[in-house]
């Protein structure tokens, strides 16, 4: 008799795959633990604790905190390319672009609400340094070239795209960033995290953008 196939997965891909899924959990547990305090402020040990790993692992697959903490912001910028590059700004008219961007944009943000938190904390704690080395770019240059082309087409008033850019992306993340001093406007119990309030966040921010680029 023959043996039947196996099903088993190499040992060796099986390992990766693990290995992958235990990066995944301590850079969430790291991205927790680095919006609580920023860099500074962040223990390994409550990151280790939260993921139930070792330190000794989490420096196996990250050298130290510094390391951990680009390996942050790395993985949250490019989740933002990923999303805009499935958007198609360059074939869909300018005040439609913007939209897209800002929803696509608050979508993400929504979702890992810490980032706004962190990013905070980079530029209080760390004066942009590590901010600067991730492409930021990506955040900023495609709201500028949509701003850019909408002034050209006359759909946009005259602006800096640059600037406009830089407040477009605060009027975005203020809500996020300083969710439990503003909660105090609402009713207590206001969850200003949940679906409800998310959405009706993403079309106020959007059409208060789109309001003010008009001409």
């Amino acid at each position: 008799m023959t043996n039947s196939p196996t099903t088993k997965k190499p040992r060796k891909e099986t390992s990766s795959r693990d290995a992958e899924l235990t990066k995944g959990r301590i850079l969430d547990a790291a991205e927790d633990e680095f919006a609580k305090a920023g860099l500074l402020g962040a223990r390994t040990e409550a990151i280790a604790a939260n993921t139930k790993v070792t330190k000794a692992m989490i420096y196996y697959y990250f050298e130290d905190k510094e390391k951990l903490y680009q390996a942050v912001l790395e993985r949250a910028f490019a989740r933002r390319v990923s999303a805009i590059q499935k958007l198609d700004l360059a074939g869909t008219p300018p005040a439609q672009a913007l939209r897209l961007v800002v929803e696509s944009f608050l979508d993400e943000v929504s979702q890992h609400p810490n980032l706004s938190a962190i990013l905070f904390y980079e530029a209080m704690q760390n004066k942009g340094r590590f901010y600067k080395d991730i492409a930021i770019a990506t955040l900023y240059e495609p709201i500028e070239n949509i701003i850019a082309r909408g002034i050209e087409v006359g759909a946009f008033r005259q602006v800096d795209p640059r600037h406009s850019a830089v407040n477009i992306m605060g009027a975005c993340v203020f809500y996020f960033c300083a969710r439990e001093n503003v909660k105090h406007l609402w009713e207590p119990g206001t969850d200003l995290l949940s679906p409800e309030m998310v959405k009706q966040h993403v079309t106020e921010a959007a059409d208060f953008v789109l309001a003010g680029l008009r001409k």
